[in-house]
């Protein structure tokens, strides 16, 4: 593969990847207008946020199976063309339980490209690039915190908050043609496969059987929720808490997004001396500590907007190094059922998501504590599993070796 080549399709799958992203960035700034436009709350609109990332939890349960057995191509159209529908709906939407409801379909809709884009990783690269590209993946995926929050700002400001949607409809429309056109068929559809409840739940569980994979998709699920905590909340913090402007917010996501992204990138070169195994460990301890101060720090009011933005920060950035590592390392074991494998990835960290993120509608929330609360225990949580998990991988490893050794 060319250079050239190998960079167009990443930025193929990277577009993919951040359409997810983008459909949970963009509207942030719009939380006000959006909670007055329907006649509720900020807390309830946050809602939407928790039922898209149900909704993408469920719907990669759905197309895991189906990119295995039809090829990438087909539930890829099909989920692109249920988003942009969804979208256009969001756009003209009279109350918030409707709105909410759309959001959950829009998200299933759009994890039909976070699913196959992922997939597509393990069926175009070697399993020794797959860190590598990843981390690419993260370049081109950062670039959605980084322009999406800003550039909804600005909409929500100057056009109001409905044109959003229809933005991210002309978002779904360019990423279904750009995949006709120009994503190759990377799959050949495995007609063996049935999709009927019991092979499908079979097909899972083989998967879910294999200590590596849980045991760093369970981590990077853990982990990579406090994104979904800190996405959940931030608006209610900066523009609520700290009153900062819609517009001010969007540069804020974009700035923090900077750790994260710089991180990830930073990642690729330290692959060159250390392992992923290593890399996660590091990342994932700094992730913990960096929570625990902040957590000490919020309750004793120590930290205000700068002090806030900075720990967040740290935080983001450990996270950019945890991510990558977890996926490739939940997705190195797998071949023919690496579809499955990557939606069982998805449904963990976005149902891990959606769960400790809609703790933040339960709080009346007047200072960061709860938000960073969240965000440590499932940094915590993920850190514990990690030192367990790799236990357990040590020791199949062993097992496997001593069989062989009597062979």
């Amino acid at each position: 593969m060319t250079q050239q080549r190998y960079i167009f399709l990443i930025l193929i799958l990277g577009s993919l990847t951040a359409l997810s992203p983008f459909s949970i960035d963009m509207y942030l700034p719009g939380f006000k207008a959006i909670a007055r436009d329907l006649h509720t709350s900020e807390s309830r609109i946050a809602l939407s946020l928790s039922s898209f990332f149900i909704g993408i939890s469920g719907g990669q349960l759905l197309y895991g199976p189906l990119l295995d057995r039809f090829g990438r191509k087909k539930p890829l159209y099909t989920g692109l063309l249920l988003y942009i529908l969804t979208s256009l709906l969001c756009a003209f939407v009279k109350d918030a339980d409707t709105f909410i409801a759309l959001r959950f379909i829009q998200a299933i809709g759009s994890c039909a490209a976070g699913v196959a884009s992922v997939t597509m990783v393990r069926d175009l690269f070697p399993v020794e690039d797959n860190a590598k590209v990843f981390a690419l993946l993260m370049l081109v995926l950062g670039a959605s915190p980084m322009v999406a929050p800003t550039l909804g700002g600005y909409i929500s400001v100057a056009f109001g908050w409905h044109i959003i949607f229809l933005v991210l409809a002309g978002l779904g429309l360019f990423n279904l043609i750009a995949s006709w056109l120009w994503l190759p068929g990377s799959y050949q559809p495995d007609t063996t496969l049935s999709l009927k409840p019991r092979p499908i739940l079979s097909n899972f569980w083989t998967v879910l059987r294999e200590p590596q994979f849980y045991t760093y998709a369970f981590t990077g699920a853990l982990a990579f929720a406090g994104l979904f905590v800190y996405v959940s909340g931030s608006p209610i913090l900066f523009l609520s808490i700290f009153k900062v402007k819609e517009e001010t917010y969007g540069w804020i996501f974009a700035g923090l997004s900077v750790g994260f992204i710089g991180s990830s990138q930073i990642n690729t070169l330290m692959l060159k001396k250390y392992s992923s195994e290593q890399l996660i460990y590091a990342a994932l301890t700094g992730q913990v500590l960096s929570s625990v101060i902040f957590l000490i720090g919020s309750i004793n009011g120590w930290f205000g907007l700068a002090g806030s933005l900075f720990m967040l920060f740290i935080f983001l950035s450990c996270l950019g190094f945890a991510n990558p590592n977890a996926a490739a390392l939940s997705l190195a074991p797998f071949t023919r059922n690496a579809g499955s494998a990557s939606a069982l990835m998805g449904a963990f960290q976005m149902a891990t998501g959606a769960l400790a993120s809609s703790f933040i509608g339960f709080f009346e929330q007047t200072s960061a504590v709860p938000m960073v609360t969240i965000m440590t225990i499932t940094t915590v949580l993920a850190l514990a599993i990690l030192h367990f998990g790799r236990k357990t991988i040590r020791n199949k490893v062993t097992a496997a070796g001593s069989v062989a050794a009597m062979h």
